[in-house]
């Protein structure tokens, strides 16, 4: 994640080149994104299925889920970096995101609490 972040926060107008393309109904174009994001899938499944072998992350993970919550939030981010007025680290906020993935939201000492669980 750190290097995707890198790339595009050292190349800004290739961020910029890249977002709008994605968002391009050419058949060519969607084909050449679709190659890239399933590389960049099978990336994020291979240390997915690892981190299930060594036990730091849950098994019972819907895989396909996981894979993309974590390419659309990488997107997100990015495109509110390129659309923020103000000038910030886009590489900072891999930390947090992965603290995000890993942690996720919920607090764990109070799970099931509020539902009567």
């Amino acid at each position: 994640m750190y290097r995707h972040l890198e790339e595009f926060q050292r190349d800004r107008d290739m961020a910029l080149v890249y977002q709008a393309v994605t968002l391009q109904k050419n058949e060519l174009i969607q084909e050449n994104i679709r190659e890239m994001s399933k590389m960049y899938l099978d990336i994020v499944s291979e240390i997915i299925e690892r981190g299930q072998e060594e036990g730091t992350l849950r098994r019972d993970l819907y895989l396909g889920l996981v894979k993309h919550f974590i390419l659309g939030a990488v997107e997100s981010t990015i495109t509110n970096w390129l659309r923020s007025k103000r000038d910030y680290d886009l590489v900072s906020m891999a930390d947090p995101l992965i603290d995000l993935f890993i942690r996720g939201i919920g607090n764990p000492e109070n799970t099931g609490k509020e539902n009567g669980q």
